[in-house]
């Protein structure tokens, strides 16, 4: 059997212990070396302790003195798009790869449908945000088949899956899903609102894209609902709880509709249609319940890309 990569996540709140108890249960090539916090009681550590994974309080510090440190080949940041700035420059020079599931966009985006096998050797990649792991498939499935002029998405969560993180990321989140809409998506224009919703009991993740497109003929329309029908079953591949919510709707854009005030740059040929897709990412309720969505599909991506690098290292390995 191939030795499995062993992995350090750092940042101890929910993401980083739902990718934590993803990577014990789940993860083919991987394993789990350590998980890093700054808060000594955290749920996090705690669980990690009780499952046998070294830990430390004491950040990235910590990380690098804790024993067998040297034998961590990945490291997942699951801190803020700030503290990712300083854990990098840490870590980045000791040789390890970093995969970065902050909205700090250090290195190139990652979205595992999309492109998992464009930056496999990059030293820090970004999982962009968990709204862009919903979404940005489904830009990029739309743009396969007609140019996309404009693509908004938004991102509705359950107010209590979002941790103190994610909160003080919130304009990141749309800095960095919007530039990812258009760098990965494909769109010429790309714009991401997320929406923390309060309701109780806690609703599942739903996420809507809206993407104004040149498709004038029937047969470019039903190109465009089968690429989005296949990109969901890609997606449902890693991320058993991603779906649609109702069937792709495609309709004419009305005559006189100002659309151009939503593009920062003209597009290359007039959008004629509006294209919406309605999602929902039902969470596989590792950590959190299954309202949190949001942190499976952005944890599934992060493992998914891991496990291809480690995958590859163990096709490398010399036989006995």
């Amino acid at each position: 059997m191939s030795k499995k990569t062993k992995v350090a996540i750092i940042g101890s709140g929910n993401i980083g212990t739902d990718l934590m108890i993803k990577v014990i249960r789940t993860a083919k090539h991987l394993e789990m070396g350590a998980m890093v916090g700054i808060d000594p009681e955290s749920d996090g550590l705690a669980r990690a302790d009780r499952m046998g994974v070294p830990t430390t309080s004491k950040g990235v510090e910590g990380l690098v003195e804790l024993p067998g440190f040297e034998d961590i080949e990945i490291i997942f940041d699951a801190t803020s798009a700030k503290a990712h700035e300083y854990n990098a420059s840490i870590l980045e020079p000791l040789g390890k790869r970093l995969v970065d599931l902050t909205p700090a966009a250090i290195g190139p985006y990652v979205v595992p449908a999309v492109n998992i096998d464009d930056h496999l050797d990059a030293p820090n990649v970004n999982m962009v945000t968990c709204g862009g792991q919903a979404t940005i498939p489904i830009v990029a499935a739309v743009s396969r088949v007609a140019p996309v002029a404009y693509a908004e998405i938004v991102a509705s969560i359950a107010s209590k899956s979002a941790g103190p993180g994610t909160r003080a990321n919130i304009d990141e989140f749309t800095e960095t899903t919007s530039s990812a809409i258009e760098k990965v998506g494909g769109a010429r224009n790309g714009k991401a609102i997320i929406i923390l919703n309060p309701a109780e009991p806690p609703l599942i993740m739903r996420d809507t894209v809206y993407a104004l497109v040149d498709a004038p003929d029937l047969d470019t329309q039903e190109q465009i609902r089968n690429s989005v029908e296949k990109m969901v079953a890609d997606v449902s591949a890693y991320v058993p709880g991603y779906r649609l919510k109702q069937k792709v709707q495609i309709n004419p854009i009305a005559e006189g509709a100002t659309v151009e005030t939503l593009m920062k740059e003209e597009p290359e040929s007039a959008p004629t249609h509006q294209v919406s897709v309605f999602l929902e990412v039902e969470g596989a309720a590792h950590y959190l319940p299954a309202y949190a969505g949001n942190l499976d599909i952005m944890t599934s991506a992060g493992l998914q890309y891991a496990d291809r690098i480690a995958a590859l290292a163990a096709e490398k390995e010399p036989t006995a």
